[in-house]
């Protein structure tokens, strides 16, 4: 499984996240398992990629939802209004 960049995790549907960050921490556990049997692994490098991946995946989840285009476009037009000087009031 390839490790995920913030920007295809953000891409991906909540539905995608969740069942990749299921898929991460089973492997997860599974490493762990074996290390704490006294076992050896094949890529031990792969613990802290894999603890890496699923702190991405919950900070994606954990953000707030970013306003919508049209909203945003609203608010600017808004402050726009308010900061121009009326037209009758300049001499």
């Amino acid at each position: 499984m390839p490790i995920r960049r913030v920007k295809e995790i953000r891409d991906m549907s909540h539905e995608d996240r969740q069942k990749r960050l299921k898929e991460l921490q089973t492997e997860m556990m599974r490493l762990k398992t074996m290390i704490k049997a006294g076992g050896s692994i094949e890529n031990p490098a792969r613990v802290h990629q894999l603890r890496k991946t699923i702190a991405r995946i919950l900070t994606v989840e954990n953000e707030p939802a970013p306003l919508m285009k049209e909203e945003k476009k609203k608010e600017e037009k808004k402050k726009k209004e308010k900061k121009k000087p009326r037209e009758g009031t300049e001499e």
